[in-house]
């Protein structure tokens, strides 16, 4: 009993680690139904639509994994041979023997690195084409949701969502599953060579497979909660920063450089203990497997060695110098890829987390959609009815409380009224940027939700009080759809909106460089380009949400003029605070509190003398003051 004593010992010690391990995961289970949190999506059903983003590369993938079979042929039979050559050694030793021995040898290493090398070849071009198709999916599956989903993420949020997490996703098929996969072969092939050489042996060696198995399962699941950490850590701060360099500005003006960097580092520091987490429990299960293959060679030689010297056998076979040579070196074969399989799994939970992430953005059905039996429109004549329209962004809040109006085709309509009215509400709703609760809308006398959307869209100009311009040039700012148009037809639209007194001045031109959200333009020249972009594409109905709110009287009576020009080409819809821009309109709506209070022309309202007059004299009062 005395000779098996180290046996023992090391059976207690694995045996402890194992209960603690145990403990842990019990107690990390009771802990998650404590918090109650939202349920995660199962690996197997990520997997499962993952894979159908490699399903069109699966020659590439089948290819790859015949190299990988050739590769792992060093692996499998090195340590054989090894053991070949010191029994040769030992016994009637031959040079050429030798020498044959370790050209076989040499033979194999290389042709297993050429082998890893065109893996890794196919892998990293398959895996940018599959990153490619994820990203793109994304990215259309966002232009695809409405305004008021939109508004519900962060920007940064969105942006990780596009651009960090496919990332994770992409090293997954190009490194991760197909890695797994050659080190559970390596394990089965050295687990075949071993049973040849001496199956007692490797029974013993099985022994710990077990303990290793249970230590993956609970790794896994403290893995995946460490990596969801990360990612949530990751997610915020880069919202906070897309948000906060947006608008640093802002807070270089209030002074408040101080506090936002206190807020930057409290970010910074919650993602760094989420990262030192991961790396903890990273820490703690590799250094358990290789004390698994410690103590494995360690019986190994305690076992091995005594029934070398004893000439005795070990479990009924006999033992020589080179089956423990072979025997040592396939061990480490054997426990090497597990133990890499511990940072393959970590890598896998990475990618999960961040594949879970981005099909949580992707389940989102987007809120405007085309209906069945959508219609597409040719042309569009302007008529624009709203009947007993009711609209809320939030249940019960509503916006707009049964609003009815009627524009002829080519007529210029206004509408006029406090801010929070709901003016602006009534132009995104035209477009279905939202979709109304009750009521109908109609365009020409269909209902906007019978058309399909980029149809309807095609034939309304918007021109908004805050204007974006992308990085580019000039030139893609105003062409922003997909028609062949010619300089000169750019230029002619930028000299009707008079945006040419000052696009001739640029040394670039129409080339001139627009830098992020044009800001290297002023607020009225960014206007201007928005107003020629609206207008180069000949829209049935232009659309102006206090267009002239940033531009300067004398460009603003240019514009005046351009659009008095054009009114008799669509129909146009205003919404002004200035009430001197749009008494000229054919039909002023004013509103009140998301109600039609009054409804005629400038001459018409003010002789009714209502709240229309009222907005027009203390307008009209202040501009005298100003003017004195």
């Amino acid at each position: 009993m005395r000779e098996y004593l180290p046996l023992i010992v090391v059976g207690a010690i694995i045996g402890a680690f194992t209960v603690a391990f145990l403990a842990a995961y019990v107690t990390e289970k009771k802990r998650k139904r404590l918090n109650a949190k939202e349920r995660q999506m199962k690996d197997s059903e990520l997997m499962r639509r993952l894979l159908r983003y490699a399903k069109p590369y699966k020659g590439q993938f089948a290819l790859a994994f015949l190299v990988m079979l050739v590769s792992i042929a060093y692996d499998v039979v090195s340590p054989l041979m090894v053991g070949r050559i010191e029994d040769m050694v030992k016994g009637t030793f031959e040079l050429p023997r030798l020498f044959a021995y370790v050209a076989v040898y040499a033979g194999i290493l290389v042709v297993s690195m050429v082998c890893t090398y065109l893996q890794a070849i196919i892998l990293q071009k398959t895996g940018q084409k599959i990153l490619s198709a994820l990203r793109m999916d994304v990215f259309t599956h966002i232009e695809s949701l409405s305004q008021e989903q939109l508004n519900a993420f962060p920007v940064g949020k969105l942006v990780t969502r596009v651009s960090n997490d496919p990332n994770a996703i992409s090293f997954m098929f190009t490194n991760i599953l197909v890695t797994m996969l050659k080190n559970v072969m390596v394990i089965f092939g050295v687990l075949g060579m071993m049973l040849t050489l001496n199956y007692m042996l490797t029974l013993m060696v099985l022994c710990f497979v077990p303990f290793v198995v249970l230590f993956t399962v609970i790794f896994r699941k403290f893995s995946r909660k460490a990596n969801d950490r990360v990612n949530d850590a990751t997610t915020d701060l880069n919202t906070y920063l897309s948000e906060n360099l947006s608008g640093i500005g802002i807070t270089q003006i209030f002074n408040r450089e101080d506090r936002k960097m206190r807020d930057f580092l409290t970010r910074s520091e919650t993602l760094k203990k989420a990262k030192n987490a991961r790396m903890m429990v990273f820490g703690i299960f590799r250094p358990m497997v290789y004390m698994l293959y410690i103590s494995s060679v360690m019986v190994l030689f305690y076992l091995g060695g005594k029934g070398y010297l004893d000439g005795v056998s070990v479990f009924g076979q006999a033992i020589d110098s080179a089956v423990i040579v072979s025997f040592y070196l396939y061990i480490n074969k054997f426990f090497n890829p597990i133990q890499n399989m511990a940072e393959q799994f970590d890598q896998l939970q990475r990618s999960f987390t961040a594949a879970e992430k981005i099909f949580r953005v992707m389940d989102i059905e987007p809120g405007v959609v085309d209906e069945p039996d959508a219609v597409e429109l040719e042309t569009v004549r302007g008529e624009i009815e709203f009947r007993d329209v009711w609209f809320a962004y939030k249940p019960g809040e509503w916006v707009l409380k049964g609003v009815s109006f009627h524009i002829l085709p080519g007529q210029a309509a206004a509408f006029v009224g406090p801010t929070g009215s709901g003016k602006t509400t009534i132009l995104s709703l035209i477009v279905r940027n939202y979709d109304i609760q009750k009521g109908q809308i109609l365009v020409d006398g269909i209902d906007v939700k019978k058309i399909k959307l980029s149809s309807l869209r095609r034939h309304f100009g918007q021109m908004l009080q805050d204007v974006f311009l992308f990085s580019g040039d000039i030139r893609s700012n105003i062409v922003l759809r997909e028609e062949a148009l010619t300089d000169e037809e750019v230029m002619a639209a930028c000299r009707y909106v008079n945006a040419d007194s000052f696009i001739g001045k640029l040394e670039k031109g129409l080339d001139e460089t627009v830098r992020e959200r044009g800001n290297n333009f002023s607020a009225g020249q960014r206007q201007l380009l928005s107003f020629a972009r609206t207008i180069i594409h000949k829209p049935s109905v232009i659309i102006l949400d206090e267009a002239t709110a940033n531009i300067d009287t004398e460009t603003e009576l240019l514009i005046q003029d351009s659009l008095n020009r054009i009114k008799n080409i669509g129909t146009m819809l205003v919404v002004a605070h200035r009430l001197s821009t749009i008494q000229h309109s054919d039909v002023i709506i004013v509103l009140s509190h998301g109600e039609i209070v009054e409804q005629g022309t400038h001459q018409e309202l003010l002789a009714l003398g209502g709240r229309y007059h009222k907005l027009y004299m203390l307008q009209y009062e202040k501009q005298q003051i100003e003017n004195a």
